[in-house]
């Protein structure tokens, strides 16, 4: 890890609370509305989470999985991220999803006419704004808690 977390405290929360807590309570805040707030279904979601997730290495990221109404994805799930472009276990959309993530991550500047015409048929423009702010919720907070070492001294309330 590579910022001091004083001994008793819980790392996220301390860094993202205690030491910057104008801007980290915000950051908290934006991070938990994509997760309360959002329309989109859940295996989209998670396509385009664990896709950043496993662009990122954030180890907290690749290890959480979302639930809704006590459903997760399958535990395969993240296999067919990582081939998401051969994969025989996603529809378009969820396809879409987790490509959307990868393009926005790695290569934002090739998000082509080809690739927005293929989106805007399978998402409404409300989805696709929806799908940017999550995208780019989990880009930046996965890296933040990876880069700062985080992820690694995190784990999930269930271990």
């Amino acid at each position: 890890m590579h910022i001091d977390i004083p001994e008793g405290q819980e790392p996220i929360g301390y860094v993202w609370g205690d030491m910057v807590p104008g801007i980290g309570m915000a950051a908290a805040n934006f991070s938990l509305s994509v997760y309360a707030h959002t329309t989109l279904g859940l295996r989209e979601f998670e396509a385009a989470r664990l896709r950043v997730a496993q662009i990122n290495g954030c180890m907290f990221c690749l290890d959480w999985r979302t639930e809704r109404d006590g459903v997760k994805v399958e535990e395969e799930f993240a296999d067919a991220v990582t081939a998401w472009r051969t994969t025989d276990a996603f529809d378009e959309r969820t396809r879409l999803a987790a490509e959307y993530a990868e393009r926005y991550a790695l290569d934002h500047h090739g998000l082509d006419e080809e690739f927005w015409g293929r989106m805007t048929a399978c998402y409404s423009q409300r989805e696709i704004v929806e799908l940017s702010m999550s995208i780019g919720s989990w880009l930046a907070f996965g890296r933040l808690n990876h880069v700062l070492g985080l992820d690694s001294v995190c784990v999930l309330p269930t271990h």
